[in-house]
C-alpha cells in the first residue's frame, strides 16, 4: 500500500535554509538555552547544530542566535527576536500542510483509481 511521506523547505539560491527540522533545532536552542545543549536534545554532534545555524543566518543574512562563550561560568545561547519570528512564520506556513496534501494524494489515488492502475 502506499503511504504519503512530504516534506517542504524553504531555499535562498537554491540551498536549504527553513525546515521542520531546522526549526526543531533552533526551538531546541531555546529550550536548552545552549547549542550544545541543544545538539544533545537532538541527538546530533554540536558540529552539525552550530554549521545549521550559521547556514541559516548567513544565507537570510540574519541573526538567529546570540551565544555567549563558555568559561568559568559557562556559555550559552538565546534566540534573537527575528529567529522566533521565523519559527512562528514556519508554524503558520506548515499548520494543516500535511492534511492539505493528504487530501490532494487520496484524490489521485483513491482505491477506485489504483485498481486501475496496473
Amino acid at each position: 500500500m502506499l503511504q504519503l511521506r512530504a516534506n517542504f523547505w524553504a531555499e535562498v539560491d537554491d540551498k536549504v535554509v527553513l525546515s521542520d527540522w531546522r526549526i526543531r533545532l533552533l526551538e531546541a536552542v531555546d529550550a536548552a538555552g545552549s547549542i550544545s545543549g541543544a545538539a544533545h536534545l537532538l541527538d546530533i554532534s554540536y558540529k552539525l547544530a552550530w554549521e545549521r545555524i550559521h547556514e541559516m543566518e548567513e544565507r537570510l543574512g540574519q541573526k538567529l542566535v546570540d551565544a555567549q562563550v563558555g568559561g568559568v561560568g559557562g556559555g550559552g545561547a538565546s534566540l534573537t527576536p527575528i529567529a522566533r519570528e521565523y519559527i512562528q512564520r514556519w508554524h503558520t506556513f506548515s499548520s494543516g500542510l500535511t492534511d492539505v496534501v493528504r487530501e490532494h494524494f487520496q484524490l489521485a489515488f483513491d482505491s477506485e483509481a489504483s485498481s486501475r492502475v496496473e
